[in-house]
């Protein structure tokens, strides 16, 4: 058992509150990411958790136990950084059993245990290597390794794939969330990057200025994002502004600034009251494929212009003017392909559209 409750915590570096009233909560087992841009306090955080940094006002709870004040060694926490630190002079094997030694365990227990925990990071062959002689990738693994070789109740990951090429990043993902599948280890995880953050997190946090914005799984954050901020920090959005016209049972409808009106999904928004449509590449039909659907429902039909065409191997992305405005419209397996200029069928999917209030200046206390 292994929850993680931090309670009002404030932490300030002379007049910029980097940690304002946060409040969180991690339960057992989970994987839990907090997300956001620089300066957002998401590391500040983390930090605060391993002891490194000294909490100004609130309280860190571990299992039932208040740990504010006890050293970062005494905490049973396991942290993983973004260089990794590995000692370049020991081996694999020593720099997993270190800590084992200085806890002063038997020698053959020290064995059993740094083959397991390789074992579980798929490392078995390389314990007689040095960190000079590991790809990024491996590196990662073994200071992975060494944090969990100590069972810490908890994991603390900062940012630890920021140092590795994008196709090497996007196989760590998977190995992280794989590893996290098979132990069960509570893990904090810290990143900017939200594709990551979607991949290998139960639940995602998103912060902003020192408080969290929005918490939930992350189909939930992404299909259902609560304001502008949360919106636009999650993937490619485009946003037509507009006022609350009416609802339609669960359908809000927004009437954009252009006159168009587009149907969403909206919470927490007023009749009258301005709002934003966000608009995403992934949920726009094109063309023949547009006119397809309008037996079923013509709203959110429109006409726009072709801006510009990019082909990226994958896909066609296209930049589309819609009135004054313009949106991003993605075609996987393209049949035809328009040209700058050329006027084309546009459907938004009214069941993936969120319409969303601006930030609110005070963020969601949870």
């Amino acid at each position: 058992m292994a929850e993680l409750v931090l309670k009002d915590l404030v932490i300030k570096y002379g007049k910029v509150t980097a940690l304002n009233r946060l409040n969180l909560t991690i339960k057992d087992g989970e994987l839990v990411t907090l997300l956001g841009p620089s300066g957002c306090g998401k590391t500040t955080t983390l930090r605060s958790v391993s002891g490194f940094l000294p909490v100004q006002e609130g309280d860190i709870f571990l299992n039932g136990k208040r740990i504010t004040d006890i050293a970062p060694e005494n905490r049973g926490i396991g942290l993983v950084f973004q260089n990794y630190a590995l000692w370049p002079h020991m081996t694999v094997f020593k720099n997993l059993a270190f800590g084992l030694e200085l806890r002063k365990l038997p020698a053959e227990e020290i064995k059993k245990r740094v083959a397991a925990v390789l074992a579980s990071v798929k490392m078995d062959e390389y314990a007689d290597r040095f960190p000079r002689q590991l790809s990024g990738g491996q590196q990662q693994r073994i200071a992975l390794a060494r944090a969990i070789i100590l069972e810490p109740d908890i994991l603390l990951l900062d940012e630890p794939l920021s140092n590795l090429d994008a196709l090497l990043r996007e196989q760590m993902r998977f190995e992280i969330a794989a590893i996290h599948n098979r132990l069960g280890i509570t893990t904090m995880y810290v990143t900017h990057d939200q594709t990551e953050a979607m991949v290998i997190s139960n639940r995602i946090v998103v912060m902003r200025n020192g408080k969290v914005m929005q918490e939930g799984k992350p189909e939930d954050i992404y299909m259902r994002p609560r304001n502008k901020f949360v919106a636009g920090f999650m993937g490619t959005t485009c946003f037509l502004e507009g006022i609350v016209e009416r609802f339609d049972g669960e359908r809000c409808i927004l009437k954009t600034n252009d006159g168009f009106e587009l149907y969403g999904i909206g919470t927490e928004l007023q009749i009258g009251h301005k709002a934003y449509a966000a608009v995403r590449p992934e949920y726009i039909l094109l063309g023949k494929r547009a006119e397809a659907s309008y037996g079923s429902s013509e709203r959110n039909c429109f006409k726009a212009i072709v801006d510009r065409s990019n082909f990226t191997g994958e896909l066609l992305d296209y930049q589309l003017k819609l009135g004054s405005n313009f949106i991003r419209a993605k075609e996987y397996e393209a049949k035809t392909i328009y040209g700058i200029g050329q006027t084309v069928d546009v459907k938004i999917d009214e069941e993936r559209l969120p319409i969303v209030h601006d930030t609110d200046p005070e963020a969601v206390a949870v």
